[in-house]
């Protein structure tokens, strides 16, 4: 039977690449976001779910889970001195809080399955401090923290991990690529004097969600071009 694997924020950028990795491995995938596909099929099903929501929808089932990953992300790039209250909830409940909430859901499902992993992201800027990314960075922080307890309380049958990454060039870092002035900036900023992609991060994240990686949790893998440790 093949193994079913949850990615919540699967329908563009870096979850969408996971999807399309996770169908290629022969894996049934189940698919949450915003806006999702209208086509379903046998290795396919796809939900749609507001994770901003107070109660959010959540997919229900009853089968094991092998995997979960959660990819909902934002990036708000403010002064200090302009973020308001309502920039750090929102920041918050999406990349963390919402975290929190699928996993609490899926647990039990998780459990079911002989071997499960959980992946989550975070961002160079909750290791590295980076100017105007005070909100994100602390929604990201809080990620890295629940990580290492999750991994600890939940261990030895559910491994949890996370994908710490610069910026990659998906939908989301759209507005901070629009130019070749900002591509360049970004390029010379990472030692690989390269942006990373979202094949790349997604070929990591399946990794993390394979028996491959059997060995590995609690982990923040940085996904960075070596940005937060060669100088």
């Amino acid at each position: 039977m093949a193994r079913t694997v949850m990615v919540i924020g699967g329908s563009a950028g870096i979850g969408e690449s996971i999807v399309h990795r996770l169908h290629d491995s022969g894996a049934k995938v189940i698919v949450q976001s915003r806006r999702v596909a209208s086509s379903e099929t046998a290795e396919t099903i796809t939900h749609p779910l507001d994770i901003m929501d107070e109660k959010p929808d959540f997919y229900s089932f009853n089968e094991p889970l092998a995997g979960l990953v959660y990819a909902p992300g934002s990036i708000r790039l403010k002064p200090f001195r302009g973020l308001k209250e309502a920039d750090f909830l929102d920041d918050w409940k999406l990349n963390f809080l919402g975290a929190v909430k699928a996993t609490q859901f899926y647990l039990s499902a998780l459990q079911r399955s002989e071997q499960a992993s959980l992946v989550f992201f975070s961002s160079v800027a909750a290791k590295t401090g980076l100017p105007f990314h005070a909100s994100i960075a602390s929604a990201k922080g809080a990620i890295e923290g629940l990580t290492r307890s999750l991994a600890a309380e939940l261990t030895p049958k559910i491994r949890v991990n996370t994908i710490a990454l610069s910026l990659t060039d998906t939908p989301l870092a759209a507005s901070l690529l629009n130019s070749e002035a900002k591509q360049t900036a970004s390029v010379e900023r990472h030692p690989l004097k390269r942006i990373g992609t979202a094949d790349e991060v997604a070929s990591l994240a399946c990794w993390l969600l394979s028996e491959q990686s059997a060995f590995v949790t609690g982990q923040v893998i940085s996904m960075d071009g070596g940005l937060t440790s060669i100088r």
